[in-house]
């Protein structure tokens, strides 16, 4: 992931990349027991740890957009798509699932 131009990963160092070079850097490297909060408005993907904004957005974001989260290295991830730990930002809510009435 983020080795391509349509793939985009925030790894362990708080570095973001796509297509294989850095984008953007977290200004707070997330430790362990950190919580890693991302918004998207489908204009910019925003980053925040423990509920502060990083301040990094992603834009040149287009098409379709499939999240994806993993670990390696034995470590633990918990998800939540609703329930949060940290309020969130002002003009969000839990995640929506887009469908088509038509």
């Amino acid at each position: 992931m983020g080795r391509s131009a349509e793939s985009w990963v925030l790894r362990s160092d708080g570095k973001v990349y796509s297509n294989d070079e850095e984008q953007a850097k977290l200004a707070d490297v997330p430790q362990e027991g950190d919580v890693i909060g991302i918004s998207y408005d489908h204009v910019e993907m925003n980053f925040y740890v423990n509920g502060k904004n990083q301040h990094c957005p992603v834009t040149r974001l287009k098409g379709t957009f499939f999240p994806t989260f993993y670990v390696d290295d034995g470590a633990v991830m918990d998800v939540a798509f609703k329930e949060f730990f940290f309020p969130v930002p002002p003009g969000y809510d839990a995640i929506m699932i887009e469908q088509s009435l038509l």
